[in-house]
């Protein structure tokens, strides 16, 4: 004898509104976990790999303008050569009293930042080009008015137009580990010339580099990679 199979229980008392919320619920469950795995991995990109950052001042015009956003490479920050644009934390207050900040909206703004969605402002970082390198001896100026690293003078072909080379004299020689940067604007940057009272003659910790700058990403009409000047420094000879 065949028996009736019995109704689900479950589906007998389920309603139309029911099997909505259930399907809502689930939606939600997967778009949690879809951006809670993009936030992770933007964090560990930011993290270990590639950052953003915004471009608070004139210092590297015409390179970079005020306002522009650049990505940097986090790995080569152990491999810098002359010539790179470099972001590093403040070594010893260079920043002064200055906390201007391109963006606002408090908490979400900082959650974001933090974990590589917006940009980083200019906060405790600066960025600047090197231009000696452990060892090397770097002076300004030779007789025609140009930087000389190791006894090489350079044809700085990325300073903003109208900007020399130089706007005080000085001889130094980087130490091992350190860097010494200064800004393509040079008129208008605060760079190692005008440290050279602090620890390390002004030069940059190699630890205090976050990454090189590579590319520029913002605005979109000045889109492009940051080109190193191998041309610049080729003829320079170690120390």
């Amino acid at each position: 004898m065949k028996h009736a199979a019995r109704p689900d229980r479950e589906n007998a008392t389920s309603t139309p509104r029911d099997s909505a919320a259930r399907g809502l619920i689930g939606w939600l469950r997967e778009v949690g976990i879809v951006v809670g795995l993009a936030l992770v991995i933007s964090f560990l990109v930011k993290t270990f790999l590639l950052q953003a950052f915004y471009i608070p001042s004139e210092s590297m015009e015409q390179t970079l303008l005020r306002g522009d956003r650049v990505i940097v490479n986090k790995i080569g920050a152990s491999k810098v050569n002359r010539g790179d644009i470099v972001v590093f934390t403040d070594p010893s207050n260079w920043l002064g009293s200055h906390t201007a900040s391109n963006q606002s909206g408090g908490f979400l703004n900082t959650v974001l930042t933090f974990i590589g969605v917006l940009p980083q402002d200019d906060g405790e970082h600066l960025i600047k080009r090197v231009v000696g390198v452990g060892g090397d001896n770097v002076a300004c100026c030779d007789e025609e008015g140009r930087l000389t690293v190791n006894g090489t003078a350079l044809d700085e072909t990325y300073l903003a137009p109208g900007s020399i080379p130089h706007t005080i004299e000085f001889e130094t020689t980087v130490p091992d580990g350190y860097l010494w940067v200064m800004g393509d604007n040079r008129s208008h940057s605060g760079d190692s010339r005008m440290h050279q009272g602090d620890p390390g003659g002004g030069a940059v910790s190699e630890e205090r580099v976050v990454g090189i700058a590579f590319v520029r990403v913002w605005p979109l009409d000045r889109m492009g990679i940051l080109k190193q000047p191998s041309e610049v420094f080729s003829a320079v000879e170690p120390q």
